[in-house]
């Protein structure tokens, strides 16, 4: 019954060393909506070979996670809807526990595992505890709460899941943490075949436009500026610093954090790639 009300979306990018681990990890009576954010149509087949409930989407090109995610959750058809990282892994009791946490607080919004996210929480009445943030790699929908307005697509990388819980909560919906949900997550591992600079430099640059963004929407133009001002004024004396000491790769970090920042001052959409090899 469980596996008939739950549809489970990953969103891949260069994934193929991670996704394989996750999805034997899922039930092959639950549907799955992998969204993967090119035109690998090898991966497609390959995935689709292996794992008969899962239905392999490409958008053509990189997307980002925002986007890709909101493609997969507008194709949910079930009560609920599972967004997890390909880097993630369930163990044999995850699915039925979200079952059971969202039985136990029918008027969740959003559920998420208290893995890696019970520093300051008192579990020690319950097993739950609501709260303001749940982070990313796995975020349990109850979908009646949702008018296809999931993720802000503006964003292409960091705060999407922040900003979702921050709209989630002015609507006085309700998030929770379930200390019986363990789902194991290795963090910052998602991605593979991209070099480690490339890397930094596009957390780096997605990190500052996303900071800006997320704070000018919430709080406004003047308040964003003021909190952003000490990382602009920080990346520009270290761009200049690593300049004159020939330190080539740290000045284009900072360089990234600038151009994420300025961008995102003016206006100007997320638009930064990394480089692939």
């Amino acid at each position: 019954m469980e596996s008939k009300e739950l549809t489970i979306i990953i969103v891949t990018f260069k994934s193929e060393e991670k996704i394989l681990n996750c999805l034997k990890s899922i039930s092959n009576k639950i549907s799955v909506i992998v969204v993967e954010n090119s035109n690998n149509i090898k991966f497609k087949q390959i995935i689709e070979k292996k794992f008969n409930n899962v239905n392999c989407i490409l958008t053509g090109e990189n997307k980002g996670y925002a986007v890709a995610n909101n493609i997969g959750l507008r194709l949910v058809k079930t009560k609920y809807a599972l967004v997890l990282n390909p880097d993630t892994q369930l163990n044999s009791q995850s699915i039925q526990n979200f079952f059971i946490s969202a039985e136990r607080k029918k008027d969740f919004w959003l559920i998420g595992p208290a893995t890696d996210q019970m520093v300051k929480l008192d579990f020690t009445e319950t097993n739950f505890n609501e709260v303001n943030n749940i982070k990313g790699f796995a975020i349990f929908f109850n979908m009646s709460k949702f008018n296809l307005d999931f993720f802000d697509e503006n964003f292409f990388l960091y705060f999407e899941e922040i900003d979702l819980c921050k709209r989630v909560k002015k609507k006085n919906g309700k998030i929770y943490l379930d200390k019986t949900i363990v789902i194991n997550h290795e963090g910052a591992s998602s991605v593979h075949n991209i070099n480690n600079l490339e890397l930094e430099k596009n957390r780096n640059w997605h990190w500052m436009w996303s900071t800006f963004y997320y704070q000018k929407k919430h709080k406004g133009f003047v308040m964003a500026l003021l909190i952003i001002f000490p990382k602009l004024f920080s990346a520009f004396v270290k761009t200049i610093f690593y300049f004159f000491v020939l330190n080539k790769e740290k000045r284009d970090i900072y360089m990234c954090r600038l151009s994420g920042i300025f961008n995102s001052i003016i206006g100007k959409k997320s638009w930064y790639r990394p480089a692939l090899d």
